[in-house]
């Protein structure tokens, strides 16, 4: 059973200078227990759906879909108070800055307890054993000290690990980590992605995980959405896009990633180019101006969707009877 389903979410920016049309359209949709993950560039749309789902973007943001349901409810339709109240309590999120996302003015126990009071209804004792149990949950030692704590007297991994335990704080339905690994060191990483995994398996909770580099969601992750330019291009299982995929787009995330069975200096493939400018994207497909397969039709006509299994779908003209035949992206 699906716990999140979007269809035809669209999220633009109004700015000086135009609209900004950062999600373009997509649909994807999250089953109960499952670990996805959405892999793109910085600006490729990954935060901003989620944000949109959350609805936590600015008064200058558009947000339309035909529909966004969770856990059978239609979100759209919720009042503001009603889906404050659920995204609070069913929905947790881990922002990708925790030391931005924490307040330095007040203590790591304000900001535990403040969603278990608010959410849970809980008095200042009972929030207060909560935290505890949560920095515990999370692996932090000597949590009764680190309650006094100010977040700009913990290390990064400390920051991360508050952050990860006041996304769990109300036992949510649904985790979304935003680049959950960010300026931390690769021990650090690990030990993060180590306990998100313990975390999954403990509470049974779906987690989404958004980040640009496809090493970091290769064991988290059973199935995987490709974005770029706003759109989905490719999604299909772990297995699919990391040895089946069949996006230009994807194949260049994959070989932008350092081999363990590689040859000593060997050289990592950048992706040439630059990002769209989604200010005024392209006609066809997104990714035709940096694709060394690019053809005329890809810069006029946006790919359909192609369904190659039950769970391997690409937006790329490659796919068509007529295209050359391409086998593997080098």
């Amino acid at each position: 059973m699906n716990l999140l389903e979007v269809k035809n979410l669209n999220t633009s920016f109004h700015i000086g200078v135009g609209v900004v049309q950062a999600v373009r359209g997509i649909s994807f949709d999250v089953a109960e227990g499952e670990s996805v993950g959405i892999v793109g560039e910085s600006g490729s749309g990954k935060s901003v759906t989620m944000l949109s789902v959350m609805g936590l973007l600015p008064e200058y943001a558009d947000i339309s879909a035909d529909s966004i349901r969770f856990d059978g409810r239609e979100i759209t339709k919720l009042s503001k108070k009603a889906a404050r109240a659920m995204h609070g309590s069913e929905i947790g999120m881990i922002f990708q800055d925790p030391m931005t996302s924490l307040n330095p003015l007040f203590t790591v126990e304000s900001q535990l307890t403040e969603p278990l009071r608010i959410h849970r209804h809980m008095n200042k004792a009972q929030a207060r054993q909560r935290a505890l149990e949560l920095l515990r949950q999370v692996e932090i030692p000597n949590p009764e000290a680190r309650l006094k704590q100010y977040p700009h007297e913990l290390s990064g991994g400390l920051r991360q690990r508050v952050m990860i335990a006041i996304a769990l704080a109300c036992e949510p339905k649904m985790i979304i980590a935003d680049e959950p690994t960010t300026a931390l060191d690769v021990t650090i990483q690990a030990q993060i992605l180590d306990l998100l995994q313990h975390l999954k398996q403990k509470t049974k909770a779906s987690i989404i995980m958004i980040t640009h580099d496809l090493g970091v969601i290769a064991s988290m992750c059973t199935r995987i959405f490709v974005m770029y330019g706003g759109v989905i291009c490719e999604q299909g299982s772990a297995r699919e896009i990391f040895y089946d995929a069949k996006h230009p787009y994807t194949w260049g995330l994959l070989n932008s990633i350092p081999k363990v069975t590689g040859k000593t200096g060997e050289k990592l493939i950048p992706i040439k180019g630059t990002p769209p400018d989604m200010l005024k994207p392209p006609a066809g497909c997104p990714f035709s101006p940096r694709c060394r397969y690019c053809m005329p039709v890809c810069r006029t006509y946006m790919p359909p969707l192609t369904a190659l299994s039950d769970t391997h779908i690409v937006a790329c003209h490659l796919t068509h009877p007529k295209a050359p035949k391409i086998t593997k992206g080098v």
